[in-house]
């Protein structure tokens, strides 16, 4: 192992670049993680999946796609939508 000695100075600039980018990595993933926590409703999901309501019904009832009921309307995380897209191309893929 070989080891590299610095100046005090230049691994302030070196740990200070690396916090700046950090956080630009930081800024750059909210946007993503808002939109994958948002709740899509029932519509939404069908013209999302190009599927109907009654094939909805039936990933509800297989327990294929994890949902929430308020009242009468059903929700969906577009996260639980985006990992149930990856989970049916990977099944396809396996055929």
């Amino acid at each position: 192992m070989e080891i590299v000695t610095i100046e005090k100075k230049t691994f302030e600039l070196w740990k200070q670049r690396f916090e700046n980018f950090v956080g630009r990595v930081d800024a750059l993933c909210v946007p993503l993680r808002r939109k994958r926590d948002k709740w899509l409703d029932n519509c939404e999901t069908c013209r999302l999946l190009n599927v109907s309501a009654r094939t909805m019904q039936t990933y509800r009832d297989t327990g294929k796609l994890p949902y929430s009921q308020i009242n009468n309307k059903i929700y969906y995380k577009a996260s639980d939508v985006e990992a149930f897209l990856l989970d049916q191309v990977r099944d396809n893929s396996k055929k």
